[in-house]
């Protein structure tokens, strides 16, 4: 590619982010996803950051004023009505004003609040904000890590962001679905069926949904008796890098007592996250803590464990080998699951699919552990299947074929922050 097609596609990427901006937050989608989303907005913020940043701090910033108070920030706000949707407002039955969902999503706002602060300098708006995400990594820390093992837990496979993870798979069949009745999807009306959940996926879903509902989303009673309790390897690593985030901005803001706090929390991160290491696969998985059984096998998660910070050598040696030899094994890295296994399905969903933003994290990881080399073979994947595809929510890792919702905001947010060379060269004025 040459300069000029970087350039028409950072005017795609920039279009795409401008047609689903609803004014303070960006849909993902229209359509398919006509709401704000907890971790897709955070990582929209770091796309307009290119070339509009007040834009990027308003993304956050409407985020955070749906924050509970509790701590808990919700995976979905619903700032408006759109029947659409389903599971809606009314399904959730929160009660919360705005309305929104009652599980959270991957906290990476921390992260991105940092980027966005080293960018612009902003201390006041920067300093607004640190003290919510030192609420939101609280509440991680009690609700769902009641017993201060270093890992907090799911209550939803929702709340990975990586939701039909076959992971996913077994925890899953012991939720009872008896009481869930009838229902509408409506996500199969704008996507085909083969690239989304199954219904048995989503019965289960339903009645995770239902079992917070009729527990008045009170953090107590869910961790009591909630029939999914999971370690996922890929929110744990997610807040472990989030916490040490959040730490270095308050220090650099002058929060001594705050930076403290989030250090301390992300050093019994750090030494719950041996836990889940694996011997016989040699990597990192998720643990249902019910049964105490880690998960038979590896997926993109796993490598998110070199975004979270440092990696042993120990560790980080077979891990890159394993990684090679996913790549090897496909055309574009890095599907969302182990391209060997018999559960691999290259177009649906999280059981193989290649997604930009876990990409990034894993490249960024990479790149912090001394691995350049792995992580630029990951940017120029991810550059060849936007260039390719467009801006699909995903891609096929074998044939660059995109699944999913087109016109996808956090997929253009990736190439204008990560892989486009030239996104901030287009003569595009911050408004």
């Amino acid at each position: 590619m040459n300069n000029q097609d970087y350039i028409e596609l950072d005017r795609q990427a920039q279009s795409i982010l401008t047609l689903n901006d609803q004014g303070n937050y960006t849909v993902p989608t229209k359509g398919l996803y006509p709401f704000q989303w907890n971790w897709d907005s955070a990582l929209v913020a770091l796309g307009y950051a290119s070339f509009d940043t007040d834009r990027a701090w308003r993304e956050i910033e409407t985020l955070m004023r749906a924050q509970w108070e509790s701590g808990m920030v919700p995976h979905i706000v619903f700032w408006q009505d759109d029947e659409g949707y389903f599971p809606g407002s009314k399904e959730w039955g929160t009660h919360h004003s705005p309305p929104t969902s009652g599980i959270t999503q991957p906290p990476v706002a921390a992260t991105i609040v940092r980027k966005l602060y080293e960018r612009s300098g902003d201390k006041d708006r920067a300093a607004k904000l640190i003290d919510a995400l030192d609420k939101w990594h609280q509440w991680f820390a009690t609700a769902r890590d009641p017993e201060q093992r270093g890992l907090v837990a799911i209550i939803h496979p929702w709340e990975s962001g990586r939701d039909n993870l076959p992971d996913w798979d077994k925890p899953l069949s012991f939720v009872d679905t008896s009481e869930v009745g009838t229902y509408q999807r409506r996500d199969t009306q704008h996507i085909d069926a083969d690239q989304r959940p199954s219904e048995t996926d989503y019965d289960r879903y339903m009645a995770l949904v239902r079992f917070g509902r009729d527990r008045n989303w009170d953090d107590k009673a869910i961790a009591a008796d909630s029939p999914f309790w999971v370690a996922d390897v890929g929110i744990n690593a997610i807040l472990r890098r989030a916490e040490y985030d959040l730490a270095c901005l308050a220090e650099t803001l002058g929060n001594t007592q705050l930076a403290t706090r989030a250090h301390q929390r992300a050093k019994r991160l750090e030494k719950g996250f041996e836990g889940l290491w694996s011997d016989e696969l040699n990597g990192y998985v998720s643990l249902d803590m019910h049964r105490n059984e880690k998960a038979q096998n590896l997926s993109a998660g796993s490598w998110l464990a070199f975004y979270a910070g440092h990696v042993l050598p120990d560790h980080a040696e077979p891990m890159i080998a394993l990684l090679n030899s996913w790549i090897s094994q496909v055309e574009f890295a890095i599907p969302s699951f182990d391209p060997s296994h018999e559960l691999f399905d290259s177009i649906r969903y999280w059981r193989g699919p290649v997604w930009a933003i876990i990409n990034w994290m894993i490249a960024d990881g990479l790149a912090q552990n001394d691995h350049d080399a792995l992580a630029e073979r990951v940017r120029r994947d991810t550059e060849t299947l936007i260039s390719t595809a467009g801006f699909y929510e995903y891609f096929c890792p074998l044939t660059a074929k995109g699944g999913g919702g087109d016109s996808f905001s956090w997929t253009a947010a990736m190439w204008l922050a990560w892989v486009s060379p030239t996104s901030e060269k287009t003569g595009i004025q911050e408004s």
